[in-house]
């Protein structure tokens, strides 16, 4: 059973212009996401960075909730996997969670969709 849809859409340009950037991975990125991060290059660390905090939002809207004191930038954990697929390896659902990232040269936009029968 789907239990929630989130969709969103982000510039890209706008989470690099965020003042104090150090700051902000630090608050968006989990220390497992932030030690990905730091490998990448200027252009991709951009789109990684961009499309956590969209994929971020988008579970918390399919979780129900928004960020906040249930769904916190912490506690939503994607990485990728061997082929390169995005997956919600940590996340307060108790059930599956599938997450979709698409980015073009200006905007990231993510999906994501809980399934199961778990109540918050």
């Amino acid at each position: 059973m789907i239990y929630g849809i989130g969709v969103d859409i982000e510039e890209i340009g706008r989470i690099c212009d965020v003042p104090d950037q150090e700051r902000f991975v630090k608050k968006v990125l989990t220390p497992n996401e932030i030690a990905v991060y730091k490998t990448l290059n200027e252009r991709r660390a951009a789109e990684f960075l961009a499309g956590r905090w969209s994929a971020k939002e988008a579970y918390s809207k399919a979780y129900g909730t928004g960020i906040g004191q249930s769904v916190s930038f912490q506690n939503v954990e994607i990485l990728d996997d061997r082929t390169g697929k995005p997956e919600l390896v940590k996340h307060p659902f108790n059930g599956k969670g599938f997450v979709s990232i698409s980015h073009t040269r200006e905007l990231v936009m993510t999906q994501v969709l809980l399934e199961g029968d778990s109540v918050k």
